[in-house]
């Protein structure tokens, strides 16, 4: 696991550019640093050593020294492919990155199709002059790129551009409606105008000024017919087999573990030595109880730690300076504290991420279930009901009932949803640029013909998954210097739960119905059928408490805030929450990470 930089220009002075764009990212691999640089080109790596801990520096070379690679990243099928590639090819190390050298020798822009892993690299061809980056099927490693002031930049981190003195920084507003809609990012435009992210299953070729992008993984739902039976086994199987890639390593590998069915799966699967575990003082958000039930059944060790809320309040504009890009889920703060208390004693760790996408576990997801009676009302009438209870106040009900008369096109942006269109409109001082139903466009007209659910995990995996979830595991872990891997999220396993009937994903009664099973032949406590928690974090209790609350409204209060918000009805939301009247945290939350984000970011010296 490591970081990746990099600039093409004709500019002098590369050696001490490129030294600082690495430096910048020093985190993600404080065990060595490697340049390639040249007239056209200055490139660098930062190593988190993990694989051939003896040979594995980088760039790493083909035989003719004219074909180099930097990677982030873990390539899990890489003796297979090794092994295929040494017939005409002569191998100098043992790392998995060497592969990606051959591999485009062999296979040119086609090499990402036969990697199995977590990657994001590129590769400079010397002679002709072409530079080939690569992000995974899922974006679990993530890329960013610039076209600026004629020079073309490239990172595993936005912060990294800042040094070059070429970058031009500057507020993308554009994003700011559709940010307060999702809670994170959605496009791949970033906050910073200019700066773009490399789409998931994506190359960009840069050669003679030209970018040029193409899509190489297309996630295909194919559902089949088989027995209950056959896929909770097909489920084992692939599991067990992604745990053990998951495992290849020449240092220790641990595992964060809450005591939901995820973590545990994949801890009762790897049996890893160290696990970790953050809580809380308040006992509904507290899980370290289950964990160490766990841990003591599966005879392994459990280090655990309580956040105090004074910690999590200080180390909020830290973590916004990590993730580059503001985003308001609090399992991020959560996610740091256990990445630091991790990264004490191991360098990589498994995490859970992906199995509420792949399998079905969200709740939402089984609304279509439930009320398949309301939806044999037909649609004229259902949209009638919804239009008239937008005319109503927020109660219990109405909310369904609105999205029950509406497309699914017209109304899910995702299962963590947090400002409605009409509201976003109320909380901005500009007017929005961008819609929510301009961002999803593109994963609707893909999956057109799917059904709903599907749908609505195709959405989810695009943003929730790609864009927050996957986002904040990579820069919380890599902020303490730790490699998280999540074995969920592979290219095996997902065609196992893209295959699986509607009816073995989510019921009546349960979500990740087949998954709880495959689980059960594991696990030796009920972690299998724990109803979701996520990553509880009492933010919404904190917020109540007078310090939390005016630690907030003196954000709300600043001048700055002006600039982007009506100040009166964001200070209102806050204390209707302070004062019990709504439940209006999320919202809260949503806007205060912005603010501090951008405090941070253009207001301090960044």
């Amino acid at each position: 696991m490591c970081g990746i930089t990099g600039f093409v220009d004709q500019s002098k002075g590369k050696k001490n550019i490129i030294k600082k764009m690495s430096q910048r990212i020093a985190h993600r691999g404080p065990d060595g640093e490697g340049f390639y640089i040249d007239d056209d080109i200055a490139l660098a790596h930062r190593r988190l050593s993990i694989i051939d801990l003896s040979t594995g520096d980088q760039p790493i070379y083909n035989e003719t020294k004219d074909v180099l690679v930097i990677f982030n990243g873990e390539i899990y099928n890489y003796l297979e492919l090794r092994d295929e590639l040494k017939k005409k090819h002569k191998f100098v190390t043992k790392s998995d990155t060497e592969v990606l050298v051959h591999g485009y020798e062999e296979w040119g822009s086609n090499l990402p199709k036969h990697l199995r892993g977590m990657f994001a690299f590129a590769i400079y061809d010397i002679k002709n002059k072409t530079l080939f980056l690569a992000r995974d099927p899922f974006g679990i490693k993530p890329l960013y790129y610039t076209l600026m002031n004629g020079t073309f930049m490239f990172a595993s981190e936005i912060k990294s551009f800042l040094e070059h003195p070429n970058f031009k920084k500057e507020l993308n507003k554009d994003i700011l409606a559709p940010y307060l809609s999702f809670s994170f990012t959605p496009t791949n435009e970033t906050f910073f105008k200019g700066v773009y992210r490399l789409d998931a299953g994506c190359t960009l070729t840069y050669k003679d000024g030209k970018i040029d992008i193409q899509k190489y993984y297309h996630k295909e739902f194919k559902e089949k017919s088989m027995t209950y039976e056959d896929a909770v086994k097909s489920i084992s199987k692939v599991m067990q087999d992604s745990v053990e890639k998951h495992l290849l390593s020449d240092v220790e590998v641990g595992s964060f573990l809450s005591s939901g069915v995820d973590s545990s799966y994949l801890v009762a699967l790897a049996h890893p030595d160290k696990t970790y575990t953050v809580g809380y003082d308040i006992p509904k958000y507290n899980e370290i109880e289950y964990v160490e039930d766990l841990a003591n059944k599966l005879k392994i060790n459990n280090t655990s730690k309580i956040i105090s809320k004074k910690e999590y309040m200080e180390v909020i504009p830290k973590v916004m300076y990590h993730l580059d890009e503001p985003a308001s889920d609090p399992a991020a703060v959560a996610l740091y504290f256990v990445a630091q208390l991790a990264s004490k004693d191991v360098k990589v760790v498994l995490s859970g991420e992906g199995s509420d996408e792949f399998f079905g576990g969200y709740n939402i997801y089984r609304q279509d279930v439930d009320m398949a009676w309301y939806n044999k009302i037909p649609f004229f009438i259902r949209h009638l009901i919804a239009q008239f209870c937008k005319l109503l106040p927020e109660i219990r009900g109405v909310n369904f009932l609105i999205r029950r008369g509406e497309r699914l096109e017209n109304s899910y942006i995702g299962v963590n949803r947090v400002f409605g269109d009409k509201e976003v409109k109320k909380v901005l001082k500009d007017k929005p640029v961008l819609t929510n139903k301009e961002v999803t466009k593109s994963t609707y007209q893909e999956y057109s013909n799917a059904s709903d659910i599907v749908k609505m995990q195709a959405i989810d995996m695009d943003f929730w998954l790609m864009k927050d979830i996957l986002l904040k595991a990579d820069r919380m872990t890599m902020a303490s210097s730790l490699e998280g891997r999540v074995p969920f999220i592979d290219t095996e396993v997902f065609k196992v739960a893209s295959s699986l009937p509607i009816e073995y994903k989510v019921t009546k009664e349960n979500t990740k119905v087949a998954l709880r099973d495959a689980a059960k032949e594991v696990i030796p406590n009920d972690a299998y059928k724990k109803k979701k928690l996520g990553f509880p974090v009492p933010v919404r209790e904190w917020m109540k408490e007078k310090d939390f609350y005016q630690m907030i409204k003196k954000t709300f209060q600043a001048k700055y805030t002006q600039e982007f918000f009506n100040q009166d009805y964001i200070l209102n939301l806050l204390e209707e929450h302070y004062t019990g009247k709504k439940d209006n945290y999320r919202k809260v939350w949503t806007i205060y990470c912005f603010l501090i984000w951008y405090q941070r970011f253009f207001l301090e010296e960044a």
